[in-house]
């Protein structure tokens, strides 16, 4: 399995949401950390329709050694019926912040 970090990104309807996702996956030591950026403004069509929504981002830093049980926790917790889930693989960072990651999972 491999310990190589991931960031993961999502977005949820509000902020209570975003709370609830972030504390359940640093709790169950699935994330290391996870940023909280409010103010989205997402434009995209869904159902034959413009949407314009107002959404909260996460930023999950993460491994994939623990991505699958990312993904399936927050497809528990998402009211998204297709919610955004997108990992990012890091190429590079701080040594001494991407070894932290690894040690919290």
């Amino acid at each position: 399995m491999s310990t190589a970090c991931l960031l993961g990104y999502t977005t949820v309807p509000n902020m209570e949401k975003a709370k609830e996702i972030a504390d359940i996956l640093v709790a169950e030591k699935m994330a290391a950390c996870v940023n909280i950026i409010g103010g989205v403004e997402s434009v995209y069509y869904w159902q034959d329709q413009l949407h314009h929504d107002s959404e909260v981002c996460l930023f999950i830093k993460t491994t994939q050694q623990c991505w699958d049980k990312v993904v399936s926790r927050i497809c528990e917790l998402h009211p998204y019926e297709c919610p955004a889930i997108l990992a990012l693989p890091l190429q590079g960072g701080y040594a001494p912040y991407l070894k932290w990651i690894q040690g919290q999972l």
